[in-house]
C-alpha cells in the first residue's frame, strides 16, 4: 500500500525528529561514534571540583586539542557548545576566538549552519551575511577576532573557545583566561614546533591535553581516510610516533635509518613522507606552508669547495654562521653558530675558534649596524675586514621570494652537527604567510636566521661579487672576483 504525500511528509518529519533525539542523546551518552575530542572536553568540564577556597581539586581549568587534519577537533567544539547551551547552562556567555573575525566566515559559519540544522535549532546563518553573535536557547555566543587586542579586554565570559590557537597571540589568551569564569579550550593543527602554547600552557597541571589524528574521527569518509592512508611511505606497524617524530629501531627516521617501505603505496607512487607527517600523523611543524619541507640530513660536509655566510644576531636573535657550498643540483650547508654575538671582535674570535679560513669569503647580512650599550654604533662587516676577514655585505637586488624559489629548485642538504636541532626547528617553523586559510608567496619573518644565512650564500653563488680573488677552488663555486 502506497503512502499519500501527507503521510510521506509526516514520516520524514518523524525520522528527522528521531535523528535529533539521537543526536541530543549522544551529547551526554557516549558510544563508538563519539569523537574522543568531544568526550575529552565533556569530561574535563563535568569532572571539575573546587574546594571552599575556590581552588581546583579535580578536573581541568582548560584543555588543549592538538591533532591532524580531519580529526574532528573543531566539530567537537561546536557540539560542546550545543551541549552547554541545551543541557548544562542558562544565560551563559561563550566567546569564540580566531586570529581575525573574517576567518569565521570561511570556517565556523558553515560548520555552525550545518550543525544547528542537524539539531533542529534556530539558525540565523542561513540568511545573514554577517553574524557576530547569536543565541542557542537563552545563551549568547560571540565571534571575536584577535586582530585588535582591545576586543579581548572587555567583559568576561563563562566559556572560551580558541579556534586554531596557533595563530592567536599569547597576550590575547592571557587576557581572556583571566576573565573566563568556568572553562576554556583551544584546538589547532600543530603548525609549529616552538610555540607559547607548548611551553607555557600544556605543561601546567590544571590543563588537559589530547592529541588525535584522522583515525580517531568516526565520521571521516572512506574516501578521505583512504586518501590520507595512501601517503604512508612505511610498512604499518614497523615504526613508532613519539616525541613529535617518527622512530625506527628506537632512533629517529633518517635517510640511513628507514623503516621497511609500504608494499602498496610505494608501488603505486602515492607515498609521500611530508604529506603523511602532515595529514596522517599530525606531527608538530609538519603542516602546510613550510618553506623548505624537503631538506635532507647528511653526516658530514662533502669534499667540495666552500665559502661561508653569516646572518648577524644581537642580544636576543642568534648569529647564524654557515659553511656553504653549491653545484648545479645541490646546496650543502652546516650551521656553525646559533647564539647572539654583539661585537666584531667577539665574532672574529668565534670564526677563529671554529676554523673559518681567512682566505675564503664570508657573505654577511647587509643589515650589520648595531648600537651596543656603551659601545656606540658597531658596523660588523667593517670591523671584520679590519681584522683580516674577507667579509662582504650581500647584495639584495632581488626579492626574498626570488631567491627562496631559486633555492627550492635544488636539493638542500644539511650536516647533522651539534647545531642541527636549531636547523630542524627553523625548517619546521619557517613558513609562508596564510590569509583566510590561503597561503601567499610571502615568508613570515620568524625562524629564519639560519636559512637567511644559507640564502646569502646562494645569492653570492649566483651573482657577481667584488670580493678580491682568493683561491681557485672558491672561484669554481661560481663566484666571480
Amino acid at each position: 500500500m502506497s503512502l499519500t504525500d501527507s503521510e510521506i511528509l509526516e514520516l520524514e518529519q518523524l525520522l528527522h525528529e528521531q535523528k535529533i533525539d539521537l543526536l541530543n542523546e549522544g551529547l551526554s551518552s557516549f558510544g563508538k561514534m563519539t569523537n574522543p575530542n568531544y568526550k575529552f572536553i565533556h569530561d574535563a568540564i563535568t569532572l571539575q571540583e573546587y574546594d571552599r577556597f575556590n581552588k581546583l581539586t579535580k578536573g581541568y581549568a582548560g584543555s588543549i586539542l592538538e591533532g591532524s587534519s580531519r580529526s574532528g577537533k573543531t566539530w567537537s567544539g561546536i557540539d560542546i557548545i550545543i551541549w552547554l547551551c541545551t543541557v548544562v547552562e542558562t544565560n551563559c556567555t561563550i566567546n569564540i576566538y580566531r586570529e581575525t573575525y573574517n576567518e569565521f566566515k570561511t570556517t565556523l559559519y558553515d560548520d555552525f549552519k550545518r550543525r544547528l540544522d542537524d539539531f533542529g535549532l534556530p539558525n540565523k546563518f542561513h540568511n545573514a551575511e554577517d553574524v557576530k553573535s547569536f543565541k542557542i536557547v537563552d545563551n549568547k555566543i560571540f565571534f571575536l577576532g584577535c586582530d585588535k587586542v582591545g576586543k579581548a579586554h572587555g567583559g568576561g565570559c563563562d566559556y572560551a573557545f580558541f579556534n586554531e590557537m596557533m595563530h592567536i597571540p599569547r597576550e590575547i589568551f592571557d587576557q581572556v583566561e583571566m576573565r573566563c569564569r568556568k572553562f576554556w579550550w583551544g584546538d589547532y593543527n600543530p603548525s609549529y614546533t616552538d610555540h607559547w602554547v607548548f611551553n607555557n600552557v600544556i605543561p601546567r597541571k590544571e590543563i588537559g591535553f589530547l592529541r588525535t589524528t584522522f583515525l580517531d574521527n568516526p565520521f571521516i569518509s572512506i574516501k578521505e581516510k583512504n586518501k590520507i592512508l595512501s601517503y604512508d611511505p612505511w610498512l604499518p606497524g614497523s615504526y613508532e610516533v613519539r616525541e613529535d617524530d617518527v622512530f625506527y629501531n628506537d632512533e629517529p627516521v633518517t635517510d640511513k635509518n628507514q623503516p621497511p617501505p609500504h608494499p602498496t603505496n610505494i608501488e603505486q607512487g602515492t607515498a609521500d613522507i611530508f604529506m603523511w607527517k602532515v595529514y596522517g600523523l599530525g606531527l608538530r611543524g609538519a603542516m602546510k606552508g613550510v618553506i623548505f619541507n624537503h631538506l635532507t640530513w647528511i653526516e658530514e660536509f662533502p669534499d667540495v669547495a666552500h665559502t661561508y655566510a653569516n646572518d648577524f644576531g644581537f642580544t636576543a636573535d642568534p648569529n647564524a654562521l654557515v659553511k656553504y657550498a653549491e653545484d648545479e643540483k645541490n646546496i650543502w650547508f652546516e650551521l656553525l653558530s646559533y647564539e647572539p654575538i654583539e661585537t666584531d671582535s667577539e665574532l672574529s674570535e668565534f670564526f677563529e675558534a671554529v676554523g673559518v679560513e681567512k682566505d675564503l669569503p664570508i657573505i654577511c647580512d647587509s643589515s650589520d649596524k648595531y648600537t651596543g650599550e656603551n659601545k656606540g654604533t658597531i658596523e660588523m662587516v667593517k670591523g671584520l675586514k679590519r681584522r683580516g676577514w674577507k667579509a662582504k655585505k650581500v647584495s639584495k637586488t632581488k626579492s626574498i621570494m626570488y631567491w627562496i624559489l631559486s633555492m627550492k629548485k635544488k636539493k638542500i642538504h644539511c650536516v647533522k652537527s651539534s647545531h642541527w636541532k636549531h636547523v630542524k626547528k627553523e625548517r619546521e617553523n619557517y613558513k609562508f604567510k596564510e590569509v583566510s586559510g590561503i597561503l601567499i608567496n610571502q615568508p613570515i619573518d620568524k625562524y629564519n636566521h639560519c636559512f637567511d644565512a644559507v640564502r646569502y650564500g646562494h645569492i653570492s653563488h649566483n651573482t657577481k661579487t667584488t670580493i678580491s680573488r682568493t683561491t681557485k677552488s672558491v672561484s669554481q663555486l661560481g663566484i666571480n672576483y
